[in-house]
């Protein structure tokens, strides 16, 4: 049976053939990626409410493009990929660790900038990190200031497990409300 798709439309990553460039990298995260960054409570968490701020820079693909996912981990020199589950055929490119994202990831996309609305989350994403960096996650105002940032990011966090209101609450609070989701 003949498809319908023209030679190649089978491919609609566009699969680069050599070294990658910072302008097909762009074009690819502007399609495919994804600067997110996740609140969930931690009991080592050792300042503020018990909640962990974690940035991550992610990048999703099919198993078979499992090639181009290592070219990028190559290009950006950091970074892991891994299986998004135990019996998923999607991979995971991800950049966690903040020095990763602030001397690597960052400057990248600083110096080519994407051109989707995907841009305006890694301009929040990006003062998320650099308030990190300079430990403003340690005081209640920068702890505020931070959430705010996060939850206004990717579609204003309709995927998050916790609501603002339970992770900005009191820590005595917090503590009663994480509870009660994972009991």
């Amino acid at each position: 049976m003949g498809s319908e798709n023209v030679s190649g439309a089978d491919n609609q990553q566009g699969r680069p053939q050599g070294t990658l460039t910072p302008e097909y990298i762009c074009g690819f995260v502007d399609g495919e990626g994804c600067f997110s960054v996740s609140i969930h409570p931690h009991p080592t968490v050792r300042y503020g409410t018990q909640w962990l701020i974690a940035p991550v820079f992610q990048i999703y693909q099919h198993r078979d493009n499992l090639e181009l996912l290592e070219k990028l981990r190559d290009y950006f020199g950091c970074g892991h990929i891994t299986s998004k589950g135990p019996h998923s055929s999607v991979m995971t490119y991800a950049v966690s660790g903040r020095r990763g994202l602030e001397s690597v990831i960052i400057p990248f996309f600083e110096r080519y900038p994407l051109n989707s609305k995907k841009h305006e989350d890694f301009v929040k994403f990006r003062e998320v990190v650099l308030a990190m960096q300079h430990k403003e996650h340690r005081t209640d105002a920068g702890f505020r200031r931070i959430v705010e940032r996060a939850f206004s990011m990717n579609q204003r966090g309709k995927q998050r497990r916790y609501r603002i209101e339970e992770v900005l609450a009191k820590p005595s609070e917090t503590v009663r409300r994480a509870s009660a989701y994972n009991g």
